[in-house]
């Protein structure tokens, strides 16, 4: 009835989505039956009944479409399809039975995105086996250069991690603006998945385009956890290319632990950034204050 004309929606067309939607099998199937309904008819964004029920994760009703004929590797204007949908969601069952009837990993949505790296974004340690298992390309990217790896990172999904580092992922590529696995997994505060990086080969001293590392971004949000977790691997402490410390910035965020921390780990509180500033000279914070002063004391001592 309306196979790719994505505007003409009719009321039994809007009643099989209805039902895709909520699982109805036995609607569905009585209105494909019906021969009035197209089992790829669109709605106006170019969504199949397929979709919807692979985004809902109703297995019955996906079973049906597909037996009865529907084109699994449509692709919504958006670009995705039902694989990126149900692999989005979780679905596992759904992401098997897709595949035996011939779903493509290789499809992109308008920004890159495939089935793996919406799977690995939203930390479905499953469907992400399954589908590396059915040929998905662990080095998929986002435009923005992001990986599965990456966006696994950004969520601290350490079991998919794992599974992506065991599987080939590269721990050290960085997105387009030079941000790495370590370093946003840094940012968000993910002190296991730091620790499992660095064990595996993250570069402990990777910088951003704009010259901050992942214990600069810790120390600035003052993530004791993952700066301890850094510190083990000996990171520069000194002043970066962009013209400050890690001990600047944890002057700055005002963390007396993060401060200490780095103090003991041998931050130099006689460093000067940029600006020339040394790191006392940005806070009023006495008790930080205090940790420095005492620190240049040892030293000169």
């Amino acid at each position: 009835m309306c196979r790719m004309s994505f505007k003409k929606e009719t009321p039994l067309a809007n009643a099989a989505f209805w039902a895709a939607r909520r699982g109805n099998l036995t609607l569905l199937r009585l209105l494909l039956n019906s021969g009035r309904v197209d089992v790829d008819c669109r709605d106006s964004h170019g969504t199949t009944l397929l979709m919807v029920a692979s985004y809902a994760g109703h297995i019955d009703c996906v079973k049906e479409l597909v037996l009865q004929g529907a084109d699994i590797n449509l692709q919504r204007e958006s670009g995705t399809t039902a694989l990126f949908f149900a692999a989005q969601q979780g679905h596992n069952d759904v992401v098997r039975f897709l595949f035996e009837f011939g779903a493509s990993t290789e499809f992109r949505t308008k920004d890159g995105g495939t089935a793996l790296l919406a799977a690995s974004q939203y930390g479905h340690m499953q469907v992400v086996e399954t589908l590396l298992k059915h040929g998905a390309n662990i080095h998929d990217q986002l435009y923005d250069g992001a990986t599965a790896l990456f966006l696994a990172a950004q969520g601290g999904y350490l079991d998919v991690i794992r599974l992506l580092l065991s599987s080939g992922a590269k721990v050290n590529q960085p997105r387009q603006d030079g941000t790495a696995p370590l370093w946003i997994a840094s940012q968000m505060g993910h002190s296991e998945v730091v620790r499992v990086m660095l064990l595996r080969g993250a570069d402990r001293d990777a910088a951003r385009n704009d010259g901050t590392t992942a214990l600069l971004k810790a120390a600035n949000k003052g993530y004791n956890n993952v700066i301890e977790e850094l510190l083990k691997f000996s990171p520069t402490l000194g002043i970066l290319k962009n013209g400050t410390s890690a001990l600047h910035a944890a002057v700055l965020s005002g963390n007396i632990k993060t401060v200490a921390l780095l103090l003991e780990a041998g931050a130099d509180p006689a460093l000067r950034n940029k600006a020339n500033e040394l790191p006392a000279e940005l806070t009023k914070n006495e008790r930080i204050l205090r940790l420095l002063r005492s620190k240049e004391g040892h030293r000169k001592s």
